[in-house]
């Protein structure tokens, strides 16, 4: 049975400062203003690899401090939490390289490029909490689906279907280089397997992938992705950075499913809707509306409470190691062309 630990807790007694690792368009659009509005936290500083594009980000958000490297950011003795906004290849050393200057770390998804260097970062985390953000589990969406299923009201859950796509055919965008992590494997594909292993509670067994790889820029552009959880639990899920924008997630069990529209990037202007079905073919869902929210702030939030002492984080780097094992035995199966077991 799924189970979803709460993110509350009270606010920290004093703000955590955040240092913004990258001034990419995630940190500007997304990661900043959410820890603005956060009550728990403040942005002290930011970096980059240029002082002039940190100073370019740091200024309307009147970021106090711009640094035009790194190793500044991590040797600030005034900064307590980073978040690692930078490409998929460059989160191990620089997430490495900030816990040795005794940082909190919250990185972008994926935490690495494989499960070793998931492994790798644990091992020097000692006492500081690293976690993958998935901002995704803070949002109340989720919760209604780990409620509705923890209830029992759609029955033991038996299939998972995911579709995740959106268009990028640009040859210099970063997510469409293979060297940094780039594809619909780690970029989306994360989302899903993680996803699933929440609804069921569980890690699959097995896994199998057919892959297409764009023929000039080698990226895997579309991912067809199936996974055994044992007990005739299964999950399947179609990913693409060269398709229609789209996204879903329909889990289905013995009793009734559920149905999530827009179950990773939901608004944060608007009410959110889940469908639940209960009656079967040819009658209405019954819609479960959710208020709007931010949930890049409600992670933050979360996050910084953790650090602070004043409340828990439920997904730490165990969570991501885990999620990293199922996505290297996913690319494996590309090239072996059989089951894998992460």
């Amino acid at each position: 049975m799924i189970s979803m630990v709460e993110l509350a807790g009270a606010a920290a007694p004093k703000p955590v400062r955040w240092g913004i690792l990258s001034t990419a368009r995630i940190a500007r659009q997304r990661v900043v203003p959410a820890l603005q509005k956060s009550p728990s936290a403040v942005v002290t500083a930011v970096a980059s690899r240029s002082t002039e594009s940190a100073r370019t980000f740091a200024e309307p958000f009147g970021i106090a401090k711009a640094y035009g490297s790194y190793a500044e950011l991590f040797d600030d003795p005034e900064i307590d939490a980073i978040y690692n906004a930078l490409p998929n290849h460059l989160h191990r050393e620089t997430t490495l390289a900030a816990l040795a200057g005794g940082k909190h770390v919250l990185v972008e998804k994926p935490i690495g490029m494989n499960r070793e260097e998931a492994l790798e970062i644990k091992a020097a985390a000692g006492p500081l909490l690293v976690a993958e953000a998935f901002m995704i589990r803070h949002h109340p969406q989720w919760h209604a689906v780990a409620r509705i299923i923890g209830e029992g009201s759609i029955g033991p859950v038996r299939s998972v279907q995911t579709s995740f796509s959106f268009l990028n055919v640009d040859p210099a965008n970063i997510r469409n280089r293979p060297e940094t992590g780039g594809g619909a494997m780690l970029d989306i594909g994360c989302y899903a397997v993680a996803s699933s292993r929440f609804i069921f509670g569980s890690e699959p067994r097995r896994v199998l992938a057919l892959i297409d790889r764009d023929p000039a820029m080698a990226t895997d552009r579309t991912d067809t992705i199936i996974a055994d959880f044992g007990d005739g639990r299964q999950f399947s899920a179609v990913l693409s950075t060269q398709s229609f924008r789209h996204q879903r997630v329909s889990i289905v069990g013995t009793l009734g499913r559920i149905e999530m529209p827009t179950p990773f990037s939901a608004p944060t202007d608007v009410e959110s809707a889940i469908g639940l079905d209960l009656r079967g073919p040819g009658e209405p869902l019954e819609t479960i509306s959710l208020p709007p929210v931010d949930q890049y702030q409600l992670q933050v939030e979360a996050f910084s409470r953790a650090v602070a002492g004043t409340g828990p984080w439920a997904f730490g780097v165990d969570d991501a190691i885990a999620n990293m094992a199922v996505l290297d035995a996913l690319m494996r199966s590309e090239r072996s062309g059989r089951w894998e077991s992460p």
